[in-house]
């Protein structure tokens, strides 16, 4: 196999990295007795976009929760900007999580709200100190940074899915996150759609500098966005490499996600 097969829980100790933005150091994590998460380390760099693979149920969702601390892992430790995420205050979390940019599967978008309203929710409760006209303009910057300038009189219900996800995406960056989150990016959308989605997650990555986690079973999207991936199995990781390392290796589990 080229790609790399993964020693559990083996994490370099040796010199402090500055460009590292989150690890996670052997992380353990179960849910009413079922072990989903068994001993995960994973290290992400500044402007780094990596892809987290796996069957349903192999933890790829816990796996980010763990980083914004919707979910705490049983063991095991998670590093965001050098800040252990178990040991924060609520008040101390909270300024972390500004930094950190969250993609559902679903866009998320407030049913009552035109999209400049849901875009201006987020903006005007982080930052009361802002006047209309500038908020107006940060709103009108983050829809360009996304192609739909002339979406922001519409209602959620007259957009399209991948129109929808674009909307999320700019409430998302509306904050300037450092890091980006995404569930599934391109679930649900055409393949035209998805491989325009894909490309605006490089986009964003290249142009705000954004260091993103990845969560996806689209191939395609993967190829598209990855600088690395790790691929999980069974709660653990089983390889990690780059995209073509990985669809050259011999190891039939891994090439069952590329064939």
């Amino acid at each position: 196999m080229k790609g790399k097969m993964y020693d559990y829980g083996n994490v370099n100790e040796s010199q402090p990295d500055e460009s590292l933005i989150v690890e996670m150091k052997n992380i353990h994590k179960s849910f009413d007795y079922v072990e989903v998460l068994k001993g995960v380390s994973i290290r992400v760099h500044k402007g780094e976009n990596l892809v987290v693979l796996g069957k349903s149920g192999s933890g790829k969702s816990v796996l980010i929760k763990c980083i914004v601390g919707l979910v705490y892992p049983d063991e095991g430790e998670v590093y965001v900007f050098g800040n252990n995420i178990s040991e924060l205050n609520y008040r101390t979390l909270n300024k972390i999580r500004v930094k950190i940019g969250f993609l559902f599967q679903s866009a998320a978008l407030y049913d009552s709200m035109t999209v400049r309203e849901n875009l201006a929710f987020p903006l005007k409760h982080h930052n009361k100190k802002l006047s209309n006209n500038e908020v107006g303009i940060v709103i009108d910057e983050a829809l360009d940074n996304v192609g739909l300038q002339d979406a922001a009189e519409k209602m959620p219900s007259e957009l399209s899915g991948g129109m929808s996800k674009r909307i999320g995406l700019a409430r998302t960056l509306i904050l300037n996150p450092e890091i980006m989150l995404y569930d599934e990016p391109t679930t649900g959308l055409d393949t035209g759609t998805a491989k325009e989605i894909s490309e605006l997650i490089v986009h964003l990555q290249k142009k705000n500098k954004i260091s993103s986690i990845i969560i996806t079973h689209d191939m395609a999207c993967a190829k598209i966005t990855a600088d690395r991936i790790v691929m999980l199995k069974d709660g653990m990781i089983y390889a990690e490499g780059k995209y073509e390392e990985l669809a050259a290796s011999e190891d039939e589990w891994v090439k069952s996600f590329f064939s």
